[in-house]
């Protein structure tokens, strides 16, 4: 990156810290206005990463609205040492891992395809944008049912650390900071959760 495009890089995070800064004093003042424009920024993350852990379109609608609920209440004890974000994720991970501790206890299995993804109207979009034939659009989309299916037969934590490091982009640090656990714990899980996931997508069940 240039010289110019780094300074404008920054001043453009020191803008978007000092917009987040603004918005959360409004909704700790009680600005009902400000907490429905932080909850549109964010719920789409929720939602999606919601679904990514637990494969549920269902259960990660109620998982998301708890999510918020909580935000709101703890709103005033969230001490800006992290992006709003990372903590948004912290809870959103905590929640996810209790509703399927919750399943686990009712010895349900509630577990879902993730073929049901809402983000299969996105997908389609993006295959108009890039003007993929059928058939590739058929092909991607059993590739990403595969990897899908394979991510929810992977332990609960190392389902974590690789969603919110491949989907999400958070780099170790952030996700040591939303997960409370070390930035080496992050490190180790990751290369875990990859080694399961490769074993996963090796097995004969996986390419069906």
């Amino acid at each position: 990156m240039a010289a110019g495009e780094f300074a404008i890089a920054s001043v453009e995070s020191l803008g978007a810290a000092a917009a987040e800064r603004s918005l959360l004093a409004q909704c700790r003042g009680g600005d009902a206005a400000a907490f429905a424009r932080l909850v549109s920024l964010h719920e789409t993350m929720v939602f999606n990463l919601a679904l990514r852990m637990l494969g549920n379109p269902d259960e990660a609608r109620d998982v998301s609205q708890d999510v918020f609920l909580q935000v709101y209440r703890t709103l005033g004890r969230f001490e800006e040492r992290s992006a709003l974000r990372t903590w948004i994720y912290r809870i959103v991970v905590n929640l996810c891992r209790n509703r399927r501790r919750l399943w686990m206890r009712r010895k349900r299995d509630r577990s879902v395809g993730l073929e049901q993804l809402s983000a299969r109207d996105e997908s389609q979009l993006a295959q108009a944008r890039r003007g993929d034939s059928p058939y590739d659009a058929v092909r991607r989309r059993e590739q990403a049912e595969r990897v899908q299916k394979a991510l929810l037969a992977i332990s609960f934590d190392h389902r974590a650390v690789l969603v919110l490091r491949e989907v999400e982009g958070l780099t170790c640090e952030e996700i040591a900071h939303s997960l409370g656990i070390a930035e080496g714990t992050v490190k180790s899980r990751l290369a875990r959760a990859r080694e399961a996931l490769r074993a996963r997508l090796c097995t004969p069940e996986a390419a069906r």
